[in-house]
C-alpha cells in the first residue's frame, strides 16, 4: 500500500511559521505521539496538583479547625475550602482518565482528550485567578496564579498557537481583573505598578518560550520515533514493507473487504532456484534481483498490502480479479531479464481468506504451503484447497505433538525381520518407527517422518527409537529370550542436531548392550553434506565396535565416490532396483554388478523390498547375503517376532549375533 506519512519538511519561512504555530497537518503517528505526550504530562501534573490540594485541605483542618477553632461546622469548612475541593476533584478525574487512556482502555474517547485538558486548564486558571486576586488585595504576592499558569500551560502544547493564545488571553485577563476587582482593606482600588507589570510581562514571555521549547522537544522525539517506526516496518534491502507492516495493513484491508463484501486472496511469490542464482552472481547480484522483484510486485499491486516475507519470498493481499495475470507478468519479466538463467523461475501460491479476522501470518503460511506443493517446473500457480488443509493440519499436529508423543509412549518400535538368503533364517531386524496416536490413530511413517525432517525434529523421534531398542534388547538378554541384532537408522539431521554417536554410546552403557547387537544404518543421501564430519563419525563408530551399513544405495543419483571415500561393513540395496525387476533386464544386471562390487570391497549385501519368491530366488543366486521385505515379514512388534520364532513360522539363524 502507498504510504505518504512522513515528517514535515521545513523548507520556507511560511512552512517554518506554519510548523511553529501548529497549522501544519502532522502524520497520524506523530499526532498520536503528541497527544500521548500531553496525556502523560496531564497525568503527572494533575497528580501533583491533587497532592498539593490534599495538603492544603489538611493544613486548613489543622490550622482553622483544630488549633484556632475558627471553623465550627462542616458547611463552613466546605465553603472555606471549596476551591481546594473542586481542583482536587478535577485533578482526580483527569488523572484517572489519563491513566486509562495510556493503558488503552479509553481510546474510543481520545477525541475528547483535548476538551478535558482544556477544561482542566480553565478550572485551574480560574482557581489561580481567584486565589491571587485575594492575595493581591491583602498585599501578598500573586504566586498562586503564576505557579498554576506555569504548570498548566506546559500541558497545553498540542498546537503552539493554542498555547500562545491561552497564555496571552489568561495573562492579559488576569492583569485586567487585578486592576478592576482588587481593593485594599479600606475599599480603595488597587492596581499593578509598572515595575510589577514589567516583571509579569517578562514572566509571560518566559512561559511562551517554555511552551515552544516543550513543543519542539516533543515534536523532535515524535519524529525520531516515527522514523524508527517506519524503519522497523520497511524491509531494509528492498525498501518495500516488511511483515510487521504487512500484518497491520492486512488487518485494516481485510476489515475493509468484509465491509464491502469482498473476499481477498493472500499471495506468496517464491523465486525458484534463487540460491543457485545467488551462487552464480554473488550476493550483490542476488540482492539486485530481490530489490527489483520486490519493487515490481509492489508496483503491480499499488493500492494493496505487499511485503517481503523472508528470503526470496514476497506476499500480497489483493482482491484483484486479474491477480494471476499480474503475477505472470512478473514471472515473464524475470525470464526476460535473465534469459540465460533457465533454472530461474517464479511460483505463486494463494489462499482465499473467507474470514476477515483471520491473522495475516495464518493466511501467508497456507499460501506458502500451497507454493511448496508445486512439484513440476512448468506449473506456476497453486491454490490452497481442502486436501492441502488436511495435510497442513496433520503437519502442524506432528510438529506440535512429537515431544508429547515421545513422553507419552505413543511412538512404538516395529521390527522388520532380516533373513539370510541361503536358508531363510532370521538373522536380525530393522527398527522402524510407528506413531499410534490417541487422536489420529495409526499414523504412517510416510506422513510424520518427512514432516519431522523438514521441521528439523527427526532426531527426537530417532533418539526415542534408539532408547526403546536398547531397552528391549536388555529385557530379552535378562529374560533369556532370543535377542536379535537390530539396525538403527541414522539420518543426516541426526548428526547435525545432536551428538549421534555420543547419544548412542550413552544408551549402550546405560543398558549394557554388547555392540554386536546394534548396527548403524546411514542413508546414502546423508553423505552429501559435511563429508569430513561423517567420515570422522563413521571412524569413531568403527573404533567403538559398531558395524556401519550404507542404507538406500541406488536411491536417487548414487555415486561410486561414496563407496570409494567411506568404509562400510554392509551395502543395502534400495528397493527401487527391485521394482523394475520383472520387465527390465538392465535392473538384473545392475543388481548383480553391485553385489559383485560390494563383495570385492569386502562389504556384505542386503536387499530390501523383497516381495516375491522370484525376486528372492534371483537375489540368492546373484550372491546377495541377506534379504528383507514383505515376502519374509512386515514390520511388527518384537513380541510377534518372538511368537513366530516360538511357533516355527520364523527360524532363528545360527551364530547370531555375528562378530
Amino acid at each position: 500500500m502507498k504510504h505518504s506519512n512522513s515528517p514535515p519538511k521545513k523548507r520556507s519561512l511560511k512552512d517554518l511559521l506554519r510548523f511553529f504555530f501548529g497549522f501544519k497537518r502532522y502524520p497520524p503517528y506523530i499526532e498520536n505521539r503528541l497527544r500521548e505526550a500531553d496525556v502523560r504530562s496531564c497525568m503527572f501534573l494533575s497528580a501533583v496538583v491533587g497532592m498539593v490540594e490534599i495538603g492544603m485541605i489538611i493544613r486548613s483542618v489543622i490550622k482553622f479547625v483544630i488549633i484556632e477553632g475558627k471553623i465550627q461546622s462542616a458547611a463552613s469548612f466546605l465553603s472555606y475550602t471549596f476551591d481546594f475541593w473542586y481542583l482536587l476533584a478535577g485533578s482526580a478525574v483527569l488523572c484517572f482518565y489519563c491513566l486509562m487512556y495510556l493503558r488503552k482502555r479509553l481510546r474510543n474517547l481520545e477525541k475528547y482528550s483535548k476538551l478535558l485538558i482544556f477544561l482542566y486548564f480553565a478550572f485551574s486558571m480560574l482557581f489561580g485567578i481567584r486565589t491571587s486576586v485575594n492575595d493581591f488585595s491583602h498585599g501578598r504576592m500573586i504566586t498562586c496564579f503564576l505557579t498554576i499558569m506555569m504548570f498548566v500551560t506546559v500541558i497545553c502544547v498540542w498546537r503552539p498557537v493554542s498555547s500562545l493564545l491561552l497564555t496571552l488571553v489568561y495573562g492579559a485577563g488576569f492583569v485586567w481583573i487585578l486592576n478592576h476587582y482588587s481593593f485594599d482593606s479600606d475599599g480603595n482600588p488597587l492596581r499593578m505598578n509598572s515595575a510589577d507589570l514589567l516583571n509579569y510581562i517578562t514572566f509571560i514571555i518566559v512561559i511562551v518560550i517554555l511552551e515552544m521549547a516543550v513543543f519542539i522537544q516533543r515534536y523532535s522525539d515524535a519524529t525520531k520515533s516515527y522514523r524508527l517506526d517506519q524503519k522497523s516496518q520497511t524491509d531494509e534491502l528492498t525498501g518495500i514493507p516488511n511483515m510487521r507492516k504487512f500484518d497491520a495493513d492486512a488487518k485494516q484491508y481485510a476489515a475493509k473487504c468484509a465491509a464491502e463484501n469482498k473476499t481477498p486472496f493472500y499471495l506468496v511469490f517464491d523465486i525458484l532456484n534463487f540460491h543457485t542464482f545467488n551462487d552464480r552472481f554473488g550476493y550483490e547480484g542476488g540482492d539486485d534481483l530481490l530489490i527489483q522483484t520486490g519493487q515490481r510486485i509492489a508496483a503491480a499491486f499499488p493500492d494493496e498490502p505487499a511485503a517481503r516475507e523472508s528470503g526470496d519470498c514476497f506476499c500480497v493481499l489483493t482482491t484483484a480479479d486479474d491477480f494471476l495475470a499480474r503475477a505472470e507478468k512478473i514471472r515473464d519479466w524475470i525470464r526476460a531479464a535473465y534469459p540465460e538463467e533457465t533454472y530461474l523461475n517464479v511460483r505463486l501460491g494463494a489462499f482465499r481468506s473467507e474470514q476477515a479476522d483471520r491473522s495475516a501470518r495464518f493466511a501467508v503460511d497456507r499460501a506458502r504451503y500451497a507454493v511448496k506443493q508445486i512439484k513440476t517446473g512448468e506449473q506456476f500457480f497453486s491454490e490452497y484447497d481442502a486436501k492441502m488443509s488436511s495435510e497442513y493440519s496433520m503437519k502442524q499436529y506432528v510438529l506440535n505433538n512429537v515431544e508429547r508423543a515421545v513422553k507419552a509412549g505413543h511412538i512404538k518400535v516395529y521390527y522388520q525381520p532380516v533373513v539370510r538368503s541361503d536358508d531363510g533364517t532370521v538373522c536380525g531386524c530393522e527398527a522402524l518407527a510407528r506413531w499410534i496416536d490417541p487422536e489420529k490413530g495409526f499414523m504412517s511413517p510416510g506422513v510424520f517422518v518427512p514432516v519431522l525432517e523438514e521441521g528439523r525434529q527427526i532426531h527426537k523421534l530417532d533418539l526415542c527409537i534408539y532408547e526403546q531398542v536398547c531397552r528391549g534388547i536388555r529385557e530379552c538378554l535378562d529374560s533369556g529370550k532370543p535377542a536379535l541384532p537390530v539396525s538403527l537408522n541414522f539420518s543426516r539431521l541426526d548428526f547435525e542436531l545432536m551428538d549421534a554417536v555420543g547419544e548412542l554410546e550413552k544408551l549402550v552403557q546405560q543398558y549394557d548392550i554388547p555392540k554386536e547387537y546394534l548396527h548403524v544404518e546411514i542413508t546414502e543421501s546423508a553423505l552429501t553434506n559435511d563429508v569430513d564430519g561423517l567420515k570422522k563419525a563413521i571412524g569413531v563408530l568403527h573404533e567403538k565396535g559398531y558395524l556401519v551399513w550404507l542404507d538406500d544405495f541406488g536411491a536417487g543419483y548414487s555415486s561410486l565416490n561414496v563407496l570409494k571415500d567411506f568404509q562400510f561393513d554392509l551395502l543395502k540395496l534400495d528397493m527401487e532396483f527391485l521394482r523394475g525387476f520383472h520387465d527390465n533386464k538392465n535392473a538384473r544386471k545392475i543388481v548383480e554388478t553391485i553385489i559383485a562390487l560390494a563383495d570385492k570391497l569386502d562389504m556384505k549385501t542386503l536387499a530390501e523390498g523383497v516381495e516375491t519368491e522370484e525376486v528372492a530366488r534371483f537375489l540368492r543366486e546373484a550372491g546377495c547375503g541377506r534379504q528383507q521385505g514383505y515376502f519374509y515379514g512386515k514390520p511388527m512388534p518384537y513380541e510377534e517376532i518372538l511368537a513366530k520364532l516360538g511357533d516355527g513360522s520364523f527360524r532363528l539363524a545360527a551364530g547370531i549375533p555375528e562378530e
